[in-house]
């Protein structure tokens, strides 16, 4: 039996043994944070905090799932997301790291939904797994700026993201045409720039407590949020909320439109620099983690003054206590070791970006032509758009991040990243066709080892996935390249 699982573990070994029910008898045991996602993900009932035993209403046949965690230092794996799955009979046993636990759960979830030879849906086939991730970085990120998507999509984002194991989800909060993010101390970004968006629509904006509920709903499913606040350039709106950070002092005009380049802080105005402060301590207080600062298409701004402002953006994360990343035009500046660069642009010579990652900067991947998830399928598709070719679901799978650019040290490479700009992407249903079925190609290409990985075995594996969505009521493109 060939068990059509994406992303394709490291090692399956199927065995001769009865498959595992999965139902409403089924006995769950694991810590109680873990269990309550674990039996979300699972359609589980779950177990009341301090009950450890089987209710009277269960009945047998009963099946036991056990999720037990380890610690890094148990050897599993440097970066935690390994895990051991065996399954069989009545019983299920994951074992790994917390955000190891949460892969796993990701692939028993798969072994349970999907209808197989000999365990139909709901029944777990007999097998030992052994996985383990190929690149520590497998993120997504979603311009929520042009279109604004609230935390019910994003919460759907999130569990698509965690059945494919992928782990970042880098928000894009602001841009010419809205500012997306509130920022208790600059009340008047989403007071004003929340309302506006590309066309005439109502804009929105996440408020404190919202984006706190994501980032927590994020964090049990294993995912982090990294927040991008876009400078020097893509300002439009900060300019049209905020007047004092224009050359006049009077706000910019509203801008609806989505051409890029045109917009741009200055550090010699007074304004910039404790704007800067305010909005980046701000968002590091929400999420105690990593920011994106941005950093692409200043087309108005001499290199060296360009330079200048990211090294002074470095400078402020870091006193904001984040190392930052920045899109890959930030090559060139001096960049504090580790710094992340993301290359996007697969039309520019991507040699700077290779030496800043031998002189110690880290580097995500998201080449336009491979992974940019607005990109049309095909001509005249009706979503999307074409800037950097048309992007089939093998474009996205069909590629090695390690062999991507030349000169580029296959150590710097922190991972891989999707992204979905949403310039003409208006509802949900448009969002989700465009993601599926290609965001869980780059998720393979993130997880599973490059030599492990053919077209068309995928290709197999990924036509059962359609069912999933299905029922889960997820739009995708039912690409000819795979149905």
């Amino acid at each position: 039996m060939t068990l059509p699982l994406v992303p394709l573990p490291t090692s399956i070994t199927e065995h001769e043994e009865a498959p595992v029910v999965l139902d409403a008898a089924t006995r769950l045991v694991a810590e109680q944070d873990l269990a309550t996602v674990a039996a979300s993900v699972l359609g589980l009932p779950t177990p009341e905090a301090g009950d450890g035993a089987p209710s009277a209403e269960q009945t047998s046949p009963r099946s036991v799932v056990v999720l037990e965690e380890r610690d890094e230092e148990d050897g599993l794996d440097p970066d935690g997301e390994a895990y051991l799955l065996r399954t069989g009979g009545t019983r299920v046993e994951l074992t790994g790291t917390r955000s190891g636990l949460l892969r796993g759960l990701a692939t028993l979830a798969q072994l349970s939904e999907l209808d197989l030879p000999g365990a139909p849906r709901g029944q777990v086939p007999a097998v030992t797994i052994e996985d383990r991730p190929r690149l520590a970085h497998r993120g997504l990120m979603v311009d929520i700026t042009r279109h604004f998507f609230g935390v019910p999509t994003l919460m759907k984002v999130i569990d698509l993201m965690a059945a494919y194991k992928l782990n970042v989800l880098h928000l894009h909060l602001s841009d010419d045409q809205g500012w997306r993010i509130e920022i208790p101390d600059r009340p008047e970004l989403t007071e004003i720039s929340g309302r506006t968006q590309v066309g005439q629509g109502p804009g929105g904006y996440l408020s404190v407590d919202e984006f706190a509920q994501l980032v927590h709903y994020a964090e049990a499913r294993g995912i982090a949020v990294v927040p991008e606040i876009d400078m020097p350039g893509h300002v439009n709106a900060a300019q049209h909320a905020i007047g004092a950070l224009t050359e006049t002092g009077e706000p910019a005009e509203a801008y609806r439109g989505t051409e890029v380049g045109f917009s741009k802080l200055s550090l010699d105005n007074p304004a910039t620099a404790p704007f800067i402060d305010d909005v980046l301590q701000a968002l590091v207080k929400l999420t105690g983690g990593s920011l994106h600062v941005g950093g692409d298409e200043v087309h108005t701004m001499p290199r060296a003054e360009y330079e200048a402002f990211v090294e002074h953006l470095a400078d402020a994360a870091i006193r904001a206590g984040s190392l930052p990343t920045f899109w890959g035009e930030a090559a060139g500046a001096e960049l504090p070791m580790g710094t992340i660069l993301q290359l996007w642009d697969s039309n520019a010579d991507p040699a700077p970006i290779a030496a800043a990652a031998r002189a110690g900067t880290r580097v995500v991947l998201s080449p336009g032509n491979r992974v940019y998830l607005d990109m049309q399928y095909y001509e005249g598709f009706p979503l999307g758009q074409h800037w950097a070719g048309y992007v089939e679901v093998r474009d996205s799978y069909d590629w090695d991040p390690a062999a991507h650019v030349d000169d580029l040290p296959s150590a710097a490479i922190e991972g891989v990243e999707a992204a979905i700009w949403t310039e003409w992407i208006i509802t949900e249903d448009d969002l989700f066709t465009m993601l599926l079925p290609r965001l869980a190609a780059v998720a393979e290409v993130g997880w599973s080892a490059q030599e492990d990985r053919d077209w068309d075995g995928f290709a197999g594996r990924l036509r059962a996935h359609a069912p999933l969505w299905d029922a889960q009521g997820l739009a995708y493109h039912r690409s000819e390249q795979v149905f």
